[in-house]
């Protein structure tokens, strides 16, 4: 009952063209549809509709995120919850948005657009259902199963990490905490993975990045050839996390939205601890191997 998973991500891009390249020839999504002004698209092993919607607009940035919950009726009860905290809720109808049922939509503390959905078209995954292979055989660029989390900003960090677990029913797993034992950097979960929404210290309405899911080292290590061949800007990685344990690299698409492939990480249990960081340690936290963050890291996000 209540939130499943990440359902899809909203981002605006200037070059809708340039945007469809990239995420299909680079990435290796699939696009399931175009409009005037908008791209859906979604990973190979992925059911439902689109995991990725991009929309034309001169400025680069993030729209909404959706989330996805197990019945129809959490859409009441959460409008209920969401409301009673302060947030005005607004009703979107069945047809206004392409390949989903009715949701609702609101303003989170951070300033972001949130969406929770429950009723998705089923298109199916690449494989079928009956003495399934592994994987497709015309699988292009990068090619990840599926789209795993995402990491927003926010001025007032654990205010919107407290609106995501008392209202939303999101688990804190882990968090960064400064000398004075504020949070400036918060990890979540509803689907028992590391995190599938995380929240760090920035201004109000930020996308630091999205990330894909891969499953396994060697797949992260074979993504860092096709980004090098393509000339992809590498942020940061191959590499290794200490917050979530997984492997990661970063890396910006052609318009300036960093994205990330993941792997690793633990199963977290419902009654799985939170673990803390300290600020001392930050740079072992973000990235272990190397004990140390880039400025470019810390500051640019979208």
């Amino acid at each position: 009952m209540g939130i499943l998973r990440l359902s899809h991500v909203d981002i605006t891009v200037p070059d809708l063209d340039l945007a469809s390249a990239y995420y299909t020839e680079v990435i290796g999504m699939g696009l399931v549809a175009r409009e005037q002004d908008r791209l859906y698209l979604r990973c190979w092993d992925e059911e439902d509709h689109h995991s990725l919607a991009v929309r034309y607009d001169p400025r680069v940035g993030i729209d909404r995120f959706s989330f996805k919950v197990e019945r129809e009726d959490d859409l009441d009860d959460l409008e209920r919850r969401v409301e009673n905290y302060g947030f005005h809720v607004s009703r979107v109808s069945r047809g206004e948005e392409l390949g989903q049922g009715e949701s609702i939509r609101f303003e989170t503390p951070s300033g972001h657009e949130m969406e929770l959905v429950h009723e998705v078209d089923k298109l199916g995954s690449r494989l079928p259902k009956v003495n399934p292979g592994m994987i497709p055989d015309d699988l292009r660029g990068i090619a990840p199963p599926r789209m795993d989390h995402l990491l927003v900003t926010a001025e007032e960090g654990p205010e919107a990490t407290k609106f995501y677990l008392d209202v939303l029913g999101f688990r804190l797993t882990e968090q960064l905490l400064d000398g004075d034992g504020h949070q400036i950097g918060t990890w979540m979960e509803r689907s028992h993975s590391p995190h599938d929404l995380a929240v760090v210290s920035g201004p109000n309405g930020g996308l630091h990045h999205f990330a894909y899911w891969l499953d396994d080292w060697d797949q992260v290590r074979s993504a860092a050839d096709v980004l090098a061949y393509n000339a992809i800007q590498i942020d940061v990685g191959p590499t290794r996390h200490g917050i979530t344990r997984g492997s990661t690299i970063y890396f910006f698409d052609p318009m300036g939205t960093r994205n990330e492939v993941f792997t690793g990480g633990y199963r977290p249990d419902p009654d799985f601890p939170t673990i803390t960081w300290t600020e001392d340690n930050i740079g072992k936290a973000i990235f272990y191997y190397e004990g140390d963050l880039n400025e470019r890291f810390m500051k640019v996000h979208t």
